[in-house]
């Protein structure tokens, strides 16, 4: 004589409540075993060495050399030049007074 297919589900849940796993009678990949484990982040970051030699780390390591960064000087100049075209960024409004938000038009 073979167990209802019901009761068997009804222990399966039983069993998941009491050991504290998922309840999945479909058997559906719910990506669980993924997602419990452990992060392998920090241990593939400290595989690779540490970038040396940005512009921003010389800059800190020598403050009294004075170092270039070509593309900085380059997208600076790209924004003066939208500027004076007019297609800068506007400038904020420091007071309710200049903010057009609180001027009412009649």
């Amino acid at each position: 004589m073979s167990v209802s297919r019901k009761r068997v589900f009804d222990l399966m849940k039983t069993q998941c409540a009491v050991f504290n796993t998922t309840y999945n009678p479909q058997r559906l990949r719910l990506g669980s075993r993924i997602l419990h484990s452990r992060l392998k982040g920090a241990a593939i970051a400290s595989y690779y060495p540490p970038r040396i030699g940005t512009i921003a780390q010389l800059r800190k390591l020598y403050p009294e050399d004075d170092i270039i960064d070509e593309k900085e000087e380059d997208w600076i100049e790209h924004l003066n030049v939208a500027q004076s075209r007019g297609k800068g960024n506007p400038k904020k409004k420091r007071t309710a007074a200049e903010s057009k938000k609180f001027t009412k038009r009649r």
